[in-house]
């Protein structure tokens, strides 16, 4: 289950229009009496400011790539913070917006038209036939193997008898 707390219609609105009527003090004060973060409750206040008590009101939307270019480019032009954009569009969750943007920007506008949601589709091509490996190919490898431990067993004594030499050297010394 997620981490988040799912808050009601009316609690969003109670504390929006309490916010709003200064009372109680700022986001500070009525994020440590209702235990709500203080950055949702101005996303609340900014949700309600721009589109009044639907804007509180939570509904799964799916929107067009069409749409989200349009949003993320308007942001980019008005010069506009993910959350401000948010709130003037309607759209309950800003990291969404701030997701849009990275793709557009990362891969292209383009890459907003996809269908991004859900599992993606299995191929439906048939499944590649395995190629049969060539007997020779492996004899080869085999042989190849075999050449490069010989060559390493080498160099290991060749190394040893180095060594060993340098240390008579210096007991002589």
């Amino acid at each position: 289950m997620s981490g988040k707390k799912k808050y009601s219609n009316e609690f969003k609105l109670a504390i929006v229009l309490e916010y709003l009527e200064g009372k109680n003090g700022g986001f500070d004060a009525l994020s440590a009496k209702y235990g709500v973060d203080r950055s949702q409750l101005r996303g609340w206040v900014h949700l309600y400011k721009n589109n009044g008590i639907e804007g509180l009101t939570k509904v799964t939307r799916t929107y067009d790539g069409a749409t989200k270019i349009r949003i993320v480019e308007y942001m980019q032009t008005n010069s506009l913070s993910v959350r401000q954009t948010a709130a003037l569009f309607g759209i309950p969750s800003s990291p969404t917006i701030a997701k849009w943007e990275r793709i557009y920007y990362e891969e292209g506008k383009e890459a907003l038209l996809e269908e991004r949601r859900g599992r993606k589709r299995m191929s439906t091509n048939k499944p590649k036939e395995i190629k049969k490996k060539n007997v020779n190919e492996d004899e080869d490898l085999l042989a190849e193997v075999q050449r490069l431990r010989m060559e390493n067993e080498y160099l290991k004594k060749l190394n040893a008898l180095i060594q060993e030499r340098e240390k008579l050297e210096q007991k002589k010394k």
